[in-house]
């Protein structure tokens, strides 16, 4: 039995209709509605607004005891995003209507929704207020105010529910997901048809891990889950991009989306590629000796501190996750510090620098430098302070 969407808002003074093509569904819980909903029509249909809803009674999530608020960074995030050449929803929005609002041709597969409720000419609530999100309110946000091209949404409707019912989807859908992780997304880019940054530096993280040569042979776990026959890997694929790929760009996926549209990315100055110390060689295409200069690095760090690096015993972070995160984060500096950006820098000329730092094997560890974000600041402050002998918290 369906339960009338309360609403403080005023009704639309005309009757409005519109029409999509949708597929009836039957599911355990219900009949389900797949439609495919222009971008236009779902911004218009539909309500999550946290202010008005938090005064009205969001019903779902009063229901269940919890409340979701709209992250407006994410939704800007999405805006951007749906702007891309290869932008997509490939998952289903999930929303609610009541039943005295829907009409459903079954033979032509073409479902009405409407503001005037069943064997009725005058509005009663506004268009605007006909659909409830259950899921999905940050896409919708993010198509709001679209103007690409033609981008319809996958919605599956739910069609006269009750409320328990629309809570149960709810919990399941957001409560119980299990998310991508972020290493297996990068490890995706290998099969990518244009370069990216993200597919740079993943196959960057594979060839030291693949190398035997390389400071981090078989260290990297690739899918953030313990590979076959691997004894000891100490940092994520997720974690070793991260830690590069600031240097190629400041947003990764605006590049991408630049390449596949078969756009050239606009070399920097050299002021500007001081910070960006990695980005030219990127747009040249010098993926190789992108690759070789990072490994000339680490092997610095590891011949610096060869015992550290090594070690399987518990608490020692040099080539764990504190450890390279936070040399990572000192990188660019180091490399602007010993060679002109675009030129090779050797594991020599990094450790001259990585000498001034007066910590033995023995000091890499969890009670000196305590887990978490603030033993990742104390590394990384201290390191910078001894090289540039200049006192700087990074931690700030």
């Amino acid at each position: 039995m369906g339960q009338k969407m309360t609403t403080a808002l005023p009704s639309d003074p005309s009757p409005i209709a519109k029409e999509f093509l949708a597929l009836r569904v039957r599911q355990p819980i219900g009949d389900i509605y797949i439609a495919s909903i222009p971008s236009t029509l779902i911004t218009q249909m539909t309500f999550f607004d946290v202010r008005r809803v938090l005064r009205d009674d969001r019903d779902v999530e009063r229901y269940l005891g919890i409340q979701r608020l709209l992250s407006e960074s994410r939704v800007e995030e999405l805006k951007k995003y749906v702007r891309f050449v290869d932008a997509t929803f490939s998952t289903s929005i999930i929303i609610a209507i009541e039943s005295d609002y829907v009409e459903y041709d079954e033979a032509a597969h073409i479902m009405t929704v409407k503001n005037t409720p069943r064997g009725e000419n005058t509005p009663d609530i506004p268009f605007r207020n006909l659909a409830r999100v259950i899921d999905g309110q940050h896409r919708i946000a993010g198509l709001e105010g679209y103007d690409g091209p033609e981008f319809d949404a996958i919605v599956s409707i739910f069609v006269g529910s009750d409320i328990s019912d629309q809570a149960y989807v709810f919990a399941t859908v957001n409560l119980e997901q299990t998310k991508v992780i972020k290493s297996l997304a990068y490890d995706l880019y290998d099969l990518a048809r244009t370069r990216s940054p993200f597919q740079t530096c993943h196959n960057i993280a594979v060839a030291l891990d693949t190398f035997e040569t390389s400071p981090f042979y078989k260290k990297i776990k690739r899918l953030e889950v313990a590979s076959p026959n691997r004894k000891y890997e100490t940092i994520t694929q997720a974690t070793f991009v991260n830690g590069f790929i600031g240097y190629i760009s400041r947003d990764p996926k605006l590049d991408r989306d630049a390449l596949l549209r078969g756009m050239k990315l606009s070399r920097l100055s050299d002021n500007e590629s001081v910070r960006l110390c990695l980005r030219n060689m990127f747009i040249d295409g010098e993926d190789v000796k992108i690759g070789k200069i990072i490994e000339q690095y680490v092997l610095a760090v590891r011949d610096m501190w060869p015992d550290a690096w090594d070690s399987v015993e518990p608490g020692m972070i040099l080539s764990r996750t504190n450890g390279f995160r936070a040399f990572a984060s000192l990188f660019g500096k180091m490399y602007t510090s010993v060679a002109r950006p675009g030129d090779f820098a050797s594991s020599n000329l990094f450790g001259r620098l990585l000498e001034k730092v007066k910590l033995g094997s023995r000091d890499f560890n969890s009670e000196v430098f305590k887990p978490g974000t603030s033993g990742e600041a104390a590394l990384r402050n201290l390191i910078y302070n001894s090289i540039f002998q200049s006192s700087f918290d990074f931690s700030q």
